[in-house]
């Protein structure tokens, strides 16, 4: 990488080369998170001089083909993000990791999303701490939320007009985020299952 490139992204503030260089000193795979202004991807990654090789990758489009009906950048959705890239990782093989932010600010939805490749069974390093509550994790606090607005019906249907379009009650969004999170690890638990199968078939060929 040429020392102009280096300079612009490091003026930029799209990489730390301290973090980076300790991260292709320690050779370890690690997962990087991004949330836009509508969604949040996230991907497992190994360090290499000549970029990064992307092992596995999720992006919160992709819960809407489990059935997921509310915000694709919200607490809930990243958690779920989190727990398919982690299950993904384990059904290839990988089972540890380290978090690698750059220069992104760390924040609630980020520390959601490894909360989530915590509890899909990866090892990654973190602090319990900074992970949001369960209530925030499932959307506990939305559906109290709207439970409070549901007297004032203007205010009710502007403010989660997404999830009501969609068919999704809001008071519901933690048995909903429950559902997909069921969702989740079934269907990966599956791929599991029909991989070993055609393994033990090619096997007695």
């Amino acid at each position: 990488m040429g020392r102009p490139l280096i300079m612009r992204r490091m003026k930029q503030q799209k990489t730390n080369y301290k973090k980076r260089e300790r991260l292709l000193a320690g050779r370890r795979d690690f997962v990087s998170v991004h949330v836009s202004s509508q969604n949040v991807s996230a991907q497992l990654l190994r360090p290499n001089l000549g970029g990064d090789i992307s092992l596995a990758s999720v992006h919160s489009r992709e819960l809407t083909s489990f059935g997921w009906k509310a915000a694709r950048k919200n607490i809930p959705s990243c958690y779920l993000v989190g727990l398919l890239l982690g299950r993904k990782s384990l059904s290839k093989g990988i089972k540890t990791a380290v978090v690698y932010t750059a220069k992104r600010s760390f924040n609630s939805r980020i520390s959601a999303c490894i909360k989530g490749i915590i509890d899909s069974g990866m090892e990654i390093p973190f602090s319990e701490e900074v992970i949001p509550p369960e209530s925030r994790l499932n959307g506990t606090h939305v559906a109290s939320y709207a439970k409070e607005l549901r007297s004032d019906e203007r205010v009710f249907k502007s403010k989660f007009s997404g999830m009501l379009n969609s068919g999704l009650n809001p008071e519901d969004l933690p048995s909903h985020f429950l559902e997909i999170k069921t969702k989740i690890d079934q269907s990966i638990q599956s791929e599991s299952t029909n991989k070993a199968s055609v393994t033990i078939g090619e096997e007695l060929k």
